[in-house]
């Protein structure tokens, strides 16, 4: 007996003519082509990680768990696939039930709360630590150099001929320049290992909410990327990324930019390996 789904799910369903299809609910016609597919509402769950109880609730023509409009149709895109059905029909028949236009992105977070896990300790800050170093030794240097200048008397003009000018003190060093390092996560892409997968996630547009895991399924980091910031993720074979607002992102794969025309608030499941970029 499957966990999360009622006797009602399996009971079978009058056959729809092609003409009366459009007086089916978006909710209705993805239950009825996962039954017909000889799915459970826990197989479409455990293929598409759209939760069992967002399911249930789509299937019944109730999209408020989805937790916003780009969430919906992210849902009922993701489920249609799956059970073979054309998504674009459903989404024109979700649009003109609620409000008739394609929504504005909103934020990610909320559709992917349940779906965290405990995210992991994070390291220590060594972007601000270096800076923090850099600030420390240009700061002695110019002390340096303050504390250090020339010790020889000034001289005064005046009406007789102009003495020579102090020999300069031997001792006098010239201050090397301070190189800044460069920013970790460029340096990684930059210097990609062939025998490993390095994927770089820019949320260069606006913010999105970002999953990645390595090849063992261990959670790498699974929180909101806010406009501006970077994350870079390495593993021996594989990494699998969950963007929550693809469109907002530009992704690089063993220091090579994909090249996608993700909308916005598209939200993506990809996994990638050594030897990519081409989407697992």
């Amino acid at each position: 007996m499957s966990i999360g789904n009622s006797p009602e799910d399996e009971r079978p369903f009058e056959d729809v003519s092609e003409e009366d299809r459009p007086s089916v609910s978006v909710g209705r016609a993805l239950q009825q082509a996962r039954i017909a597919a000889g799915l459970t509402v826990d197989d479409v769950s455990s293929a598409t990680r759209v939760r069992i109880g967002i399911v249930h609730a789509i299937e019944r023509d109730d999209f408020a768990p989805c937790g916003g409009d780009v969430y919906a149709r992210g849902h009922i895109r993701t489920l249609a696939k799956h059970v073979k059905l054309d998504p674009a029909p459903l989404l024109a028949q979700y649009d003109a039930q609620n409000g008739g236009s394609r929504p504005a992105p909103t934020p990610a977070a909320p559709l992917f709360e349940a779906e965290r896990i405990r995210p992991e300790r994070r390291g220590p800050n060594w972007t601000a630590a270096m800076v923090a170093a850099i600030v420390v030794v240009i700061g002695f240097v110019g002390f340096t150099m303050v504390s250090g200048g020339d010790d020889g008397e000034a001289t005064v003009a005046g009406d007789t001929e102009p003495t020579a000018s102090p020999t300069p003190s031997p001792t006098t060093k010239t201050a090397k320049p301070v190189v800044p390092a460069p920013d970790p996560s460029d340096s990684a892409i930059a210097a990609a290992p062939q025998d490993k997968v390095t994927v770089k996630v820019v949320a260069a547009d606006g913010p999105s909410w970002i999953s990645a895991k390595d090849h063992n399924g261990k959670t790498l980091f699974a929180e909101l990327l806010k406009k501006g910031e970077d994350k870079t993720f390495q593993d021996n074979s594989k990494i699998d990324l969950v963007l929550g607002d693809a469109g907002a992102l530009d992704l690089f794969v063993n220091g090579k930019k994909i090249e996608e025309d993700w909308g916005p608030g598209t939200v993506e499941r990809l996994t990638y390996t050594k030897g990519d970029p081409q989407a697992g």
